[in-house]
């Protein structure tokens, strides 16, 4: 059996896990996060992301998920203080967690996004809300997306906010932090080049066409911009194409999430119906 490391103080190995909670240069540097929570560690196992602890509550028993996980995934076994692991699982004290893990960040290089045929991705210009980043990758998990970039200066992705509101999305769906659009366009060249003729649409409320009138079944790259102030005007002189929600109400706009969310339903909506092919009439 693994040797298991015994925490039950703020020692220093504690105090390095309790900063990943808060401080994003110290997650860079470390390249690992905080991940909570049964489908979100469960996420991460099933899809192959490197633990590099799992750390469990030292008091009670552990159910049989916990026991499959500190069995089968390589990683230092950590037992620690209730008290302690409800820091880290940012629990009220009494309310510990079973199990955090610790697990290692993969690296930010746009190759891990497949571009083939049906390509369709989701860029995000400087979000500022972890919350919203973490619905945006679940979305476009559950609708067919081929992968999420998140550039500029922005909310981090492994920010535990962001982390929990992705439901484990995060594990399952390339996510990948670029710099700004400089890079992209050099990835998107490189997938035209290739033959995958990606159109780049972005999303704005004064759109040159409604969403539904523009051809989702193609490969695409949906841009959506910063909860404030849209999307930057580089993004608009590389984009293909803009697109707009109608609305009714007194609403002048929508959450990030909710409108990336609601054009990627609209995506996937018509690559369904193309799929089945045109009806016969009766």
């Amino acid at each position: 059996m693994a040797s298991v490391l015994r925490v039950s103080s703020r020692n220093a190995r504690f105090q390095q896990w309790e900063a990943l909670l808060s401080n994003r240069a110290k997650r860079q540097r470390a390249g690992e996060f905080l991940v909570q929570g049964v489908r979100p560690i469960t996420m991460a196992a099933r899809y192959g992301w490197r633990f590099r602890a799992l750390i469990h509550d030292a008091e009670r028993p552990l159910s049989q998920w916990a026991q499959a996980l500190l069995r089968d995934v390589p990683a230092v076994r950590v037992s620690m203080a209730p008290a302690l692991l409800a820091e880290l699982g940012e629990k009220e004290e009494g309310s510990s967690p079973e199990l955090v893990a610790v697990v290692e960040m993969p690296g930010d290089g746009l190759d891990r996004i497949e571009a083939g045929r049906g390509f369709l991705g989701v860029l995000l210009d400087r979000p500022a809300n972890p919350g919203n980043v973490g619905s945006i990758i679940r979305s476009a998990d559950a609708l067919g997306a081929d992968g999420v970039i998140v550039a500029g200066h922005a909310a981090d992705v492994y920010d535990p906010r962001c982390v929990r509101a992705s439901t484990g999305s995060l594990f399952a769906l390339p996510v990948v932090r670029a710099p700004g659009p400089r890079e992209v366009a050099a990835w998107v060249a490189a997938q035209r080049a290739r033959g995958c003729p990606i159109v780049l649409a972005a999303t704005d409320e004064r759109g040159d066409r409604d969403v539904f009138d523009f051809d989702f079944t193609q490969p695409a790259l949906l841009l959506a911009g910063n909860e404030g102030t849209g999307l930057s005007g580089a993004w608009r002189e590389l984009s293909d194409v803009v697109v707009s929600i109608p609305m009714a109400g007194a609403a002048s706009s929508l959450n990030a999430a909710n409108a990336v969310s609601i054009v990627l339903y609209e995506a996937s909506r018509q690559r369904l119906l193309a799929r089945k092919g045109p009806r016969l009439s009766s």
